[in-house]
């Protein structure tokens, strides 16, 4: 098992590896396990890819963000400006019901409400946002309703998660209830973590999806 010491460094280390973060003024301190990233970066964007690269790092068992986003001269814009940014993105994603998506920005911060079928459509309309300039952050407000037609979605989530050839599979179990799924069990990193949430969410009919797993 990594000591504090050795998650630090390797943090750091990803933080510096990773192309689209400038980490200069990021700060990593490490206590039981637990990442804590403070300071600033220049765009929403940065701030999203520096939490994803600490949660790649072995030995996280959690991650708390006091980083804030100081957008530079150029980078500023209007709310009024990046809401007409923002309907726009989301027009060209031809997957996305017209008008599904309500859009709300005050102090260059984007809310995202409504209702889509499919998780798939929520994530492509948080991805299509996040990098847009100017942008603070991101309030995903958006809900999946869908009938479920299927029996078998306790059995569909299980099956991917043996085809994807998850090393945990067999610790990992799935409780369903209505249209709500609950992953609990033990997985070994952040990596597998996301591939069986990820299996849950890819499952027709599933609105919800509570990850109660632990982190070994």
């Amino acid at each position: 098992m990594k000591t504090d010491a050795q998650v630090q460094k390797d943090v750091i280390a990803e933080l510096n590896w990773e192309p689209s973060v400038d980490p200069t003024d990021i700060g990593v301190e490490v206590k039981d396990g637990v990442v804590t990233l403070a300071g600033h970066v220049s765009s929403y964007s940065e701030k999203w890819n520096a939490e994803r690269s600490a949660l790649r790092v072995s030995g996280v068992k959690a991650l708390a963000v006091e980083m804030d986003v100081a957008l530079p001269g150029l980078s500023k814009r209007t709310d009024a400006d990046i809401a007409r940014s923002v309907e726009n993105v989301l027009q060209w994603i031809a997957f996305l019901p017209q008008d599904a998506i309500k859009v709300m920005v005050e102090d260059s911060w984007i809310t995202l409400t409504g209702n889509v079928a499919w998780e798939y459509q929520r994530q492509s309309a948080i991805e299509a946002v996040r990098n847009l300039m100017g942008v603070r952050g991101v309030s995903d407000n958006i809900t999946i309703k869908a009938e479920v037609s299927s029996t078998l979605v306790k059995e569909d989530i299980e099956a991917a998660l043996k085809r994807r050839a998850l090393d945990d599979a067999q610790g990992i179990f799935v409780e369903v209830n209505g249209t709500d799924v609950t992953l609990t069990g033990t997985v070994h990193s952040w990596t597998e973590r996301d591939l069986a949430t990820h299996s849950a969410w890819c499952t027709p009919g599933v609105s919800d999806v509570k990850d109660r797993m632990t982190l070994a």
